[in-house]
């Protein structure tokens, strides 16, 4: 379908598109501070931009805590994206340095690891 659409054609292969998920699973739990710190500047942002729509105040007012909250959404969404991206740059670099066949096994490997760590960060910040 994209063929007809697209003048040109480009294959995702499967393995890439699942370890460079990892990776990004990975990284987004190594660096949640940054990864809370991206949604709460989306969130900043959609809701300044949200405002600048309305004329009225009164109008603004009415329906804030569903756009606000709409907004929230919508920024936890995409602030994946950025983990996205560099998790396939380390995908990519496990590929060209290891091969193919280790990068999904790296990836687990590293999605455990930050879980572990993110779990003993997240015990040592209740204290």
């Amino acid at each position: 379908m994209l063929t007809e659409i697209l003048p040109f054609s480009f294959e995702l292969s499967t393995t890439a598109i699942a370890g460079a998920s990892l990776w990004s699973l990975a990284l987004y739990l190594a660096f949640s501070p940054v990864s809370e710190w991206v949604t709460h500047q989306l969130d900043r942002w959609f809701n300044f931009a949200e405002r600048s729509l309305y004329t009225s105040k009164t109008e603004y007012e009415q329906t804030r805590k569903a756009r606000e909250s709409q907004n929230a959404f919508y920024a936890s969404l995409l602030s994946i994206v950025p983990f996205l991206a560099f998790g396939s740059l380390c995908n990519w670099g496990v590929e060209l340095s290891l091969g193919r066949s280790w990068a999904i096994s790296i990836g687990i490997l590293a999605c455990i690891g930050c879980g572990v760590y993110e779990l003993g960060r997240r015990d040592g910040t209740s204290d």
